[in-house]
């Protein structure tokens, strides 16, 4: 198996590379990311200036954007071959919830699914250490599970790690609940007024039937929650088409 990996907290964090040692019993491991931190970067791409590319070590390579322009880049000219899977962490903080909307590490992956390629997001709640072996070998497991079973078009497989032990692997949805968002107001030595973000996660709640990400992470568990590139209302689709039918 051939495996693209990227990330969105850049090419030298921890995560990354103890997901490749983990990755390696699947296969040959080529990475590809950002040559520093892009957490929030969504799937901005840069177009306004040039991407230098680094190569840092054999199958290994560094880029000056982000995330997307990392796998894109690596899709179409770096990695020879196309990949049998993308796969972007481990990610240093929970992408679940409406974190989804924002995350670069969810852009990553969702660059591989937008190729056909099956595509994994990996990501563990924050944690005051910067050893991710466990979650890593878990992560391969499931990876290596569900690579093999059945997948839907475009489609990526967010996976997001408790702290600490684990009850067992669960399949979620997305919490829709979004977060409160907070600023907090502070004055800069200078004197100027400026703004840090900051947010509390949703209620405990399940959502179409399903526990939620949010929620089984919370709890404790394991969330894998299967993501759709395409975001076609599909339901309103079919009432806007009689206000504004299809002229043949």
């Amino acid at each position: 198996m051939k495996i693209l990996l990227s990330n969105d907290d850049g090419v030298t964090a921890p995560g990354l590379h103890q997901m490749a040692d983990a990755l390696k019993r699947l296969g040959d491991v080529f990475i590809c990311a950002p040559e520093g931190p892009r957490s929030g970067a969504s799937s901005s791409l840069t177009l306004y200036s040039p991407l230098l590319v680094t190569q840092l070590a054999p199958r290994c390579w560094s880029v000056s954007g982000n995330p997307a322009d990392a796998v894109k880049l690596a899709l179409t000219e770096l990695v020879g071959p196309r990949p049998d899977i993308v796969v972007s962490g481990i990610n240093n903080g929970l992408n679940c919830g409406s974190n989804v909307l924002y995350s670069g590490t969810v852009a990553a992956a969702l660059e591989g699914a937008q190729a056909g390629i099956p595509s994994f997001a990996v990501s563990r709640r924050v944690a005051g250490n910067e050893n991710y072996k466990t979650e890593a070998k878990a992560a391969a497991r499931i990876i290596e599970k569900l690579a093999e079973g059945p997948s839907g078009d475009n489609t990526v497989y967010n996976i997001n790690f408790p702290a600490g032990r684990t009850r067992g692997v669960v399949t979620t949805t997305t919490e829709l609940m979004p977060y409160t968002d907070r600023y907090d107001r502070r004055v800069d030595p200078r004197g100027r007024i400026y703004y840090w973000l900051r947010g509390e996660p949703p209620r405990d709640t399940r959502g179409n039937g399903h526990l939620t990400d949010e929620a089984a992470v919370a709890r404790g568990y394991v969330a894998v929650t299967p993501l759709r590139r395409n975001l076609t209302d599909d339901g309103l689709l079919e009432r806007l088409a009689r206000i504004y039918p299809v002229r043949k």
